[in-house]
């Protein structure tokens, strides 16, 4: 049973009565606890059940919306000797392994960096859990860091062991899995792309021993470390662009006025009545929908008043120093008094379990 399982169970017992602990005496009291944990048990299977499902039924969607993206229903039957050529094509493309090589270049790389950096002795993570500034992090020694890592978890190197262990497993297996129908698309698009002609040749090339090592790495080197920093260092001039040409694309947008789009409550009557049909619904549905929205729009705009006049309220140095000498005693006040009010609350609690300690047990 995990931990938060027990807890549970734990705190269901403790709010039985002390009866039901004397097991010698209660021979019921085992079956209430079975019961409570067998209630625990349902409840989570019946969340883990909702979770998946609806887990299951964002998927579903998602992939609604990539086949809509990437609708192929149009597309013309593919030759079966050109499909059988692309099939060998990608089968030298992609053999199997080939993803996992791809991803060993990354796993190697990316996912050990990245496990390092939360593993404790990174700057950031040492200045989270101290509070020490990441400026004042920086400037100590890797020993240090991994000193100072160790004193809050001495056995990290074990756990990213354990990450690492379990979870690649777990990864090769998804890539196998993957691999199958990624080489089924490749040989439709090949074989669409090139004629027979063509892939004959190709395969040809595939055959001899520089085409089977340009075959088996070059999905791999996609992902090669070259490759990824070069593509890296290349996208802040990328943004760079974008932000510099941003007042030139602003006036180009703003040279071709296009009204704005209309909502429900732009709709004449005959527009509405129209959109009904189209919808098949009715026109008070409509008009509904249309008022709730409104409604909705007048109080975010109240909502934004209340705050704009609401500045007053934090804007401290917009008061007279007599009324903010005024908040301050009373703020003073208050909080001595919650305070003092908080010590009574103890103390009388302390008072009461001294007394009840006294009293003879019935």
């Amino acid at each position: 049973m995990s931990t938060w399982k027990s807890v549970l169970l734990a705190s269901a017992m403790a709010l039985t009565p002390v009866q039901a602990f004397a097991a010698q005496e209660d021979p019921e009291a085992d079956a209430a606890a079975v019961d409570v944990a067998a209630d625990i048990e349902a409840d989570e299977a019946a969340a883990a059940s909702a979770a998946r499902e609806r887990m299951q039924r964002e998927m579903d969607e998602a992939i609604a919306f990539v086949e809509k993206i990437f609708d192929t229903s149009d597309l013309p039957p593919v030759e079966p000797a050109r499909l059988t050529l692309a099939q060998t094509t990608t089968a030298a493309l992609l053999p199997t392994g080939s993803l996992e090589k791809m991803m060993d270049n990354l796993y190697g790389k990316m996912f050990s960096t990245f496990l390092n950096e939360l593993n404790g002795s990174s700057d950031l993570m040492i200045s989270i859990k101290t509070g020490v500034e990441s400026e004042q992090v920086a400037a100590l020694d890797d020993k240090s860091k991994e000193a100072i890592a160790d004193l809050f978890d001495p056995h990290r190197k074990q756990r990213t062991d354990q990450i690492t262990k379990f979870v690649r497993p777990l990864i090769s297996e998804v890539l196998t899995d993957i691999e199958g129908p990624m080489r089924d698309g490749m040989a439709k698009a090949y074989a669409r792309k090139f004629s027979a002609d063509q892939l004959t040749s190709i395969n040809a090339f595939f055959s001899t021993p520089a085409g089977r090592s340009f075959a088996d790495e070059s999905l791999a080197l996609q992902a090669d470390p070259e490759i990824m920093l070069a593509v890296a260092r290349a996208i802040p001039p990328m943004v760079t662009k974008f932000m510099d040409r941003a007042p030139e694309l602003e006036s180009e947008f703003k040279s071709v006025d296009l009204p704005m789009e209309r909502q429900l409550a732009d709709l004449n009557e005959a527009e509405l009545k129209k959109l009904a049909r189209l919808l098949k619904t009715d026109v008070k549905a409509l008009k509904e929908h249309r008022d709730m929205w409104n409604a909705a729009a007048a109080t975010e705009a109240e909502d934004v008043d209340d705050a704009e006049e609401d500045d007053f309220t934090y804007d401290r140095d917009s008061w007279s120093e007599a009324d903010r000498q005024r908040v301050e005693a009373l703020e003073a006040a208050y909080e001595e008094a919650y305070s003092a009010a908080y010590d009574a609350r103890m103390e009388a609690a302390e008072n009461a379990r001294k007394n009840k300690s006294r009293k003879p047990s019935t």
